[in-house]
């Protein structure tokens, strides 16, 4: 067996991470990357360690997916969640979801159970009912408390919605709730597999779909070339096709820090007049793993065969450079 597989690299979301939610964002990503190995452990597959490391980050109201998530505009949430199986290609996707308690478990199951990729709303709700997908309000007092900051801080604005918000983001980092979870694992047979899921960004219009949900945006994996899982705003992650891109620099040779690094290079460069934090991780079939970010943080873990116990981070690599 590669020394190096199985593994797993889980993320919490990149952005600024405010002091009260740091411990629980670390412990919280610890959690999930020794929930995940935990699975490639006892011979699991990777698609299955990504959707419980997930599931476990869901579960934590540090992160901004499942019960956490950050509120839309008039103050609802609406979660979107995407995984891929790097061995057959095959994926599932949801979105626009108001009280789904695993998005990412839908996500499988509109994957494993359907002839489809991506069902949102009404249809996806449906669907979780049919096989007894459990409830749960995912709306918390600290959201909220966001919520009312940075709206009331928006009204006091004089330009359109978007503009005001872009304006506001960038001058008011530590309002901009980024954190978006995610994983990427290779089990023994080196097969990998990517999943992702969060709440949105803050403020956004209802009905708005980012990154998470959208296959080689946000998640993508592929057994020929590694996986990757984004986070950050999701317009960029969609406008360079983010996780797809930084799988294909691994698949002609480069290594999955090194594409990482070139991937948040590749924003900078390309997407330099506006808020553009962003974050990622990456993992190929050998087990090697990359994580880099141009935001302040990254709340990030991984495990190996050679570790006991997780390690978790609240930095990567920082990338300022343009490509």
């Amino acid at each position: 067996m590669n020394s190096r597989i199985p593994a797993i690299v889980v993320h919490g979301g990149a952005g600024e991470w405010r002091k009260e939610r740091r411990e629980q964002g670390i412990r919280g990503v610890k959690d999930a990357a020794q929930i995940g190995f935990e699975v490639l452990k006892r011979d699991g597959n990777a698609l299955d360690a990504v959707e419980s490391a997930v599931m476990s980050m869901e579960d934590d109201e540090a992160f901004n997916a499942g019960v956490g998530s950050s509120f839309t505009l008039d103050g609802a949430v609406e979660m979107e969640a995407s995984l891929m199986d790097g061995r057959t290609l095959t994926a599932g996707a949801t979105g626009l979801l108001r009280n789904i308690k695993h998005p990412i478990r839908l996500a499988r199951i509109i994957m494993d159970k359907t002839d489809h990729i991506f069902i949102v709303g009404r249809s996806a709700e449906k669907l979780a009912d049919i096989f007894g997908l459990e409830r749960r309000d995912p709306q918390t007092t600290l959201r909220a408390q966001y919520w009312k900051n940075l709206k009331a801080k928006l009204q006091r604005q004089s330009l359109a919605h978007l503009q005001r918000l872009s304006a506001l983001l960038k001058s008011n980092p530590d309002f901009s709730t980024l954190d978006t979870v995610g994983a990427v694992a290779v089990d023994s047979g080196k097969n990998v597999a990517a999943a992702t899921s969060t709440g949105g960004i803050s403020l956004k219009i209802p009905g708005r779909i980012g990154d998470s949900p959208l296959i080689g945006c946000g998640t993508y994996a592929d057994n020929e070339e590694g996986a990757c899982s984004t986070t950050g705003i999701g317009e960029i992650a969609i406008r360079l096709v983010l996780a797809k891109n930084t799988c294909n620099l691994m698949r002609i040779g480069q290594k999955p820090q090194e594409a990482a690094e070139n991937s948040i290079k590749e924003v900078n460069r390309r997407i330099d007049d506006a808020p553009n934090h962003m974050g990622l991780i990456a993992l190929d079939p050998n087990g090697r793993i990359g994580a880099a970010h141009n935001s302040p943080h990254l709340c990030w873990a991984y495990m190996t065969p050679q570790k006991s116990n997780a390690k978790p981070m609240l930095k990567a690599r920082i990338v300022k450079e343009k490509a």
